[in-house]
């Protein structure tokens, strides 16, 4: 028999960040690649970026640390967790997943976990993910992480790729809502497989295994159709933000927070202009850490915390490889 599950919501708890110490500024990486700071804030608004100097340390450690400042704030042991979603597109290695591994590294013996990859757009799907779990009453506790480590496949003499991204992980607590006016309201979620084309890493999977080959051809980095992308992620994600304020009949004085993701300033304006929402409500972390990919609204999140309110409408929207895109409408629980 189909259960109701109309008057059930989830909400975010609790949320975490975790960044490298090591900063990446634009006038260092001005003496890797052609570049330089006005080229790089001018076309992205990108000033630093945070980047995992250890070669021992990878995306699940990040990770990792983020869920265990989660938890610290939450007040609960590692084993309450139910589920553990590992967003990301740098897993530590094919399998076993990046989710497992932070289970492992913070003691989340009672937890299962995967991973879900959909470059920038993962974090949502993944949340959206976690929410149906809560919604469904099978799971009362869900960690959702986004975690990127982007140095370790991008390409430090390819100057359309290296400027823009950055390490990081975020990391949120769902539980079960106490109504259904608070937490997760609704999501609109997007995929379109042709833009693969346009922003991918080409070897390293079934497709092209890795070789000598693909590694001296540089398959092993991302390959990014810098105007194209740009060009699809302002019209999708500011599209999809429309759509989702039309449907819960929104306007934009009642959002109080964009979220949106961080990979360009003027994608970001794009968005906010067209859902009219002020600047002074977007939030807007890239010129500190770059895209972390996975990690950049989960990071927002974190770093605005102290300034949300319980009952605040906040919409996060993002565009990603794939191509994908998506739109999360939530009021804030605490």
């Amino acid at each position: 028999m189909a259960q109701n599950f109309q008057d059930k919501t989830s909400k975010i708890s609790a949320v975490a960040s975790w960044v490298p110490d090591y900063i990446l500024n634009n006038d260092e990486l001005s003496k890797m690649v052609d570049t330089s700071d006005e080229w790089i804030t001018t076309r992205t608004g990108i000033k630093e970026r945070r980047i995992l100097k250890d070669p021992l340390l990878a995306t699940s450690d990040m990770g990792a640390n983020a869920v265990n400042e989660l938890l610290k704030k939450r007040g609960i042991a590692p084993d309450e967790i139910d589920l553990i979603i590992c967003a990301t597109v740098t897993p530590d290695m094919l399998f076993p997943a990046t989710a497992c591994l932070i289970a492992e590294k913070v003691g989340a013996k009672n937890a299962f976990g995967f991973d879900l990859s959909a470059a920038c757009s993962a974090f949502l799907f993944a949340l959206d993910c976690g929410d149906k779990y809560i919604v469904s009453g099978q799971y009362k506790k869900i960690v959702v992480v986004g975690a990127d480590k982007m140095s370790s496949i991008v390409d430090y003499t390819d100057r359309k790729t290296c400027v823009i991204f950055g390490d990081g992980a975020g990391a949120v607590l769902l539980e079960p809502g106490e109504c259904k006016d608070v937490g997760i309201q609704d999501s609109i979620l997007k995929v379109d497989g042709a833009g693969g084309e346009y922003l991918k890493m080409v070897a390293g999977g079934s497709l092209n295994p890795a070789t000598i080959d693909t590694v001296k051809m540089g398959q092993h980095y991302i390959y990014q159709d810098g105007k194209t992308v740009f060009k699809f992620a302002v019209t999708k994600m500011a599209d999809v933000s429309e759509e989702i304020m039309k449907k819960n009949n929104l306007k934009g004085e009642d959002i109080s927070w964009l979220v949106p993701h961080q990979a360009n300033l003027r994608i970001i304006d794009a968005t906010a202009k067209r859902m009219n929402v002020d600047q002074s409500k977007v939030m807007v972390n890239i010129h500190k850490y770059g895209n972390t990919t996975a990690a950049t609204i989960p990071i927002c999140l974190s770093e605005w915390e102290s300034r949300l309110k319980k009952d605040q409408n906040l919409i996060l929207a993002a565009f990603g490889g794939g191509f994908t895109w998506g739109a999360i409408y939530l009021k804030w629980a605490y």
